[in-house]
């Protein structure tokens, strides 16, 4: 059985090859399936250690979840509310929860090491490829067929008149709807999988333990972070700044869809008040 205590060094280094190779690949397909094998391991080794968990004796010391800070970027960069919504949705897949600093220049993850480990591998590689994705369109001259829907007010017999119109989008509206769908399907990607594996799980007549085993893990969490958590208020997401433009989104869920990963360096990050996000 998977020793609870072992920090899954194994695991994240298995991890890290299927990322390269996915980034390797120009197949889309073949991308496709190193990125779902990689939530399987991840979701898989979770799987284990929380039946691992369930198993230790109430003398030894049992790992218990944590509150790790996750930087994200400094205090006034564009783009980082769209940078946390692609980490709260690999958290969300990942059985960790986040409260989001109001500057969204850091996340606070709760959940167990090893969950939490393979959010930022996967944050890691994913955000580059996101950027990525938003410049090259960007750069291209796409989004210049985009659209965004604004609403203006006109004067008409003294009457002031609200309508709907079609403007063009600008720059960088085009590149916050294009990440945010980018990070909404990755979301969805990573979810299915994990979904997938955790059926696959508990499906035999003898996974009665593991199911239970997964349900205490939730419980523990969902009292940890009750317990632990000072936020107020609801994050908002990205959608509150940004106008909607159907195009750069749909372009951005293209790229979501077929993104390989990589590697990246760590983004720098300030404190600031929490406000609570998503993720279990």
């Amino acid at each position: 059985m998977t020793s609870p205590n072992a920090v899954p060094d194994r695991m994240l280094t298995r991890i890290g090859g299927l990322l390269r190779k996915a980034e390797a690949t120009d197949n889309e397909h073949e991308a496709e399936a190193f990125l779902a094998a990689a939530q399987r391991l991840a979701t898989r080794s979770s799987i284990d250690l929380a039946v691992a968990r369930a198993h230790v004796a109430g003398r030894e010391r049992r790992p218990t979840p944590v509150q790790r800070v996750v930087p994200i970027g400094e205090p006034g960069k564009k783009g980082l509310r769209t940078y946390v919504q692609l980490f709260v949705a690999i958290a969300h897949a990942n059985d960790v929860r986040c409260d989001v600093a109001r500057t969204s220049t850091q996340v606070y993850a709760y959940g167990f090491d090893t969950d939490i480990d393979t959010c930022e591998a996967l944050y890691a590689s994913l955000l580059v490829q996101m950027v990525r994705a938003s410049d090259h369109y960007i750069k291209s001259g796409q989004y210049r067929t985009a659209t965004v829907e604004k609403i203006v007010s006109e004067k008409r017999w003294g009457r002031t008149v609200r309508r709907r119109v079609q403007a063009p989008a600008a720059p960088v509206t085009a590149r916050l709807n294009f990440q945010m769908a980018f990070a909404a399907r990755i979301g969805r990607r990573l979810a299915e999988v994990k979904s997938e594996v955790e059926a696959e799980a508990v499906a035999p007549e003898t996974a009665t333990g593991t199911a239970l085993a997964l349900r205490d893990k939730e419980l523990e969490l969902t009292d940890f972070y009750g317990r632990t958590s000072e936020a107020r208020g609801t994050w908002r997401g990205p959608q509150a700044s940004a106008g909607h433009s159907a195009a750069a989104r749909r372009a951005g869920d293209r790229a979501g869809q077929a993104a390989r990963l990589g590697t990246s360096p760590e983004l720098g990050g300030a404190r600031g008040q929490l406000v609570s996000g998503a993720g279990e």
